[in-house]
């Protein structure tokens, strides 16, 4: 992006950090005293395009380990992200879904295999283990695995290195490396299923805003995103701290399923018009759309023209933040693949390139070493088609 368009959205993104502290009914000294302690300065300062590393380095380590962790840092990505669910003993962990029987070694435990069970889940059936059937102290007997080997078959060598981390010890190893560095280390926290969650008395904002308080990651420049599929979680964190918040979006057909719990009409094709933007703008700073809502594919898998909402967005003061490019062709949109293998890599470049153009203020990789360096061209100057 120009140097004009990175000022235009620092202005932007003042005005509406304050529109959400109003709309969220904090009060104004409170934004104030998160400004006088901005420290090295908020998420405008970020360079553009900001490259996530999705679950850590998720393309090279066992996702949601430290050492997926680790390897984004070292890699160089700007920002790292966590999944969060809890345990039963209120614990906050970080792994992609609650069920996790494909992400750990559960199965071959036989003391827990009575707790196999089946649930429904946001609607969905889904059967295998639970975190929230857990307590940490049983959990932290398990070690990670990778979660798709049959794409992956080079991360399985990972496989038992890393146990599950909690929340706590993300935030401080992402103390220490800051230290040791001396420099702030970015994350992007999820909260996964929070009204599934709390429906089990086990609410998911409030532990996560007591830890960030604790770690000094609650004000509005702290070095941290907050994200949620569900509109009202980010609005109840928006009442409890004032770090930077994201609302994700899935397919356009869908609806967030606090919006099905509370029978809200809106589907997230309505979340993304301008009216739809206006109202995500009144408590948050940004959005986490599927790409496909940027660069829909048609029925080949080949990416068809742009839609409106980076200029949308942008137009109401929001960043976004879509997800996620992955170097595999079974990933990449059809004109990006080489060869028929599914776990090869394709021109991951190539797609890279065309999703920059668009004008989007960062995106989440599992390899983050070369969202980096297709993010070099970007990094500045080059105007995007789509602005």
């Amino acid at each position: 992006m120009t140097q004009r368009g990175a000022a235009r959205r620092t202005v932007l993104g003042a005005a509406v950090l304050a529109a959400g502290a109003a709309a969220a009914g904090i009060p104004a000294g409170t934004a104030a005293a998160a400004e006088a302690d901005r420290g090295d300065g908020g998420y405008r300062d970020l360079p553009v395009p900001t490259v996530i590393g999705h679950r850590g380095a998720s393309g090279y380590r066992p996702e949601h380990t430290i050492g997926s962790y680790q390897l984004a840092l070292d890699l160089g990505a700007d920002v790292i992200e966590q999944d969060l669910v809890p345990t039963r003993d209120g614990h906050l962990v970080c792994r992609h879904e609650n069920e996790i029987g494909g992400t750990t070694d559960i199965a071959d435990h036989p003391g827990f295999a009575s707790r196999r069970t089946t649930k429904s889940v946001d609607g969905v059936s889904v059967t295998g283990w639970f975190t929230e059937d857990f307590t940490l102290a049983e959990l932290k007997t398990l070690r990670a695995k990778e979660r798709i080997p049959a794409v992956r078959q080079r991360n399985t060598l990972y496989d038992g290195r890393w146990a599950v981390p909690t929340f706590d010890e993300v935030l401080r190893w992402a103390d220490r490396e800051g230290r040791r560095r001396g420099k702030r280390v970015w994350l992007h926290a999820e909260t996964k299923h929070p009204s599934y969650f709390r429906s089990l008395g086990l609410g998911l904002e409030e532990p996560l805003a007591k830890l960030l308080r604790r770690h000094g990651r609650d004000g509005r420049d702290a070095a941290l995103f907050l994200q949620s599929f569900e509109p009202s979680s980010i609005q109840r964190l928006s009442r409890l701290v004032s770090a930077p918040r994201v609302v994700l979006l899935s397919a356009a057909h869908t609806r967030p399923w606090d919006f099905e719990l509370a029978k809200d009409p809106r589907t997230v094709a309505d979340l993304v018009t301008p009216a739809g933007l206006k109202w995500i703008a009144g408590f948050a700073q940004g959005i986490g759309p599927t790409m496909d809502l940027i660069l829909p594919r048609d029925a080949s898998g080949r990416l068809g023209a742009p839609t409106t909402l980076v200029r949308d967005a942008h137009a109401r003061g929001l960043l976004l933040h879509p997800y996620t490019v992955r170097n595999e062709n079974s990933f990449l949109p059809a004109e990006y693949r080489k060869g028929t293998d599914p776990a090869a890599y394709g021109d991951a470049f190539g797609a890279f390139r065309t999703y920059f153009e668009q004008g989007i203020d960062g995106i989440f990789t599992d390899n983050p070493d070369t969202g980096l360096l297709a993010a070099e061209d970007f990094r500045p100057g080059r105007r995007p088609v789509n602005r």
